[in-house]
């Protein structure tokens, strides 16, 4: 049996945070934008996404990012984890470090800022985990066993953090990436879980591209096809595990103002293909944690001119009508 973990990173969006007045309006804005996807041509956020993994029997590990809770207190994580924890998926630990910059005198480090976990040193970025592992917690989440740093952002010292605050999974390198914020001292070729500076490293999945290189495992970096026959493929292979890669937002417009109707029913038929796939399932960091492979290399799906043509037409087309990505 092949194991898919399905992670959604869901977090506030920084970025929007930087241009208000950082306001309790402000912060539902954003909470309904990023987090609840609630537009006018409908909703297609991490609610609408927990109805269609239900539907089909699926359970998702949440990566969310406690850190606004700096700029917001903690009730705006409470309101991001108590649903996901209500209906019984798997909330683990996320962490953008961009919010440091927007948190004033609550910063932890100070007056210290950066883009990234590897901005910082190591005693930095323990201080970083814990309080960002104590604000989830506080929220309603169990203890976090597992991380991803924002933006792929980490490096060895953060896996030496994690080690260290006792968090045993890290899920930040992202061999489908080549030029990734990602720092951690791993290559292209290491695409299977294994142990790396303390912790299990588990990377995000990835196939190969049609000219060169890799193609990262990402409800909008793939079509449905793509990722269906990379799932037979790894199953066929005899892989333990594959990764893929959301967001909260991830079915939206790239202003988040409207549904992306392409991306939300590629969703739809990928679950709909994975809970009838024989000899894959799902699986979460609570019900069944990734093993490390050490030493076996994980060939990724050979491309295919037909699939990659598919994509490269209906991401055109998607393009066009909500935005490139």
């Amino acid at each position: 049996m092949t194991a898919v973990y399905i992670t959604i990173d869901t977090e506030y969006a920084a970025g929007f945070a930087a241009r208000g007045v950082l306001s309790a309006a402000d912060r539902r804005e954003n909470f309904r934008l990023s987090i609840e996807g609630r537009t006018d041509s409908g909703c297609a956020g991490i609610g609408y996404q927990m109805d269609v993994f239900e539907r089909h029997g699926l359970k998702a590990v949440f990566f969310v990012d406690p850190m606004p809770a700096l700029v917001w207190g903690i009730e705006a994580i409470t309101d991001v984890v108590g649903p996901i924890i209500d209906r019984g998926h798997d909330v683990q630990l996320h962490a953008h470090s961009e919010w440091l910059a927007l948190s004033g005198s609550q910063n932890p480090l100070g007056g210290r800022t950066g883009q990234n976990m590897a901005d910082f040193t190591f005693e930095e970025q323990c201080e970083i985990l814990a309080y960002a592992s104590q604000a989830l917690v506080a929220a309603g989440a169990q203890k976090p066993v597992a991380f991803r740093a924002g933006n792929y952002g980490a490096n060895d010292d953060t896996l030496r953090a994690l080690a260290e605050i006792g968090i045993a999974y890290d899920s930040s390198h992202c061999p489908g990436i080549a030029n990734s914020a990602c720092r951690i001292s791993l290559g292209p070729e290491d695409r299977l879980p294994l142990r790396h500076c303390g912790v299990t490293e588990v990377p995000v999945g990835c196939i190969a591209g049609a000219v060169n290189g890799l193609r990262h495992f990402q409800l909008t970096a793939l079509t449905d096809r793509e990722m269906v026959a990379a799932l037979r493929h790894a199953r066929d292979e005899k892989q333990p595990s594959i990764t893929l890669v959301s967001h909260s937002f991830e079915l939206l417009s790239r202003d988040r103002r409207s549904v992306n109707h392409i991306v939300k029913r590629r969703f739809e038929r990928f679950c709909a293909a994975l809970s009838g796939l024989e000899g894959v399932g799902h699986a979460t960091y609570r019900s069944a944690p990734p093993t490390p492979f050490a030493g076996k290399v994980a060939e990724p799906l050979p491309p295919s001119m037909l699939r990659t043509g598919l994509r490269y037409a209906e991401q055109a087309i998607a393009n066009v009508v909500y935005g490139a990505r």
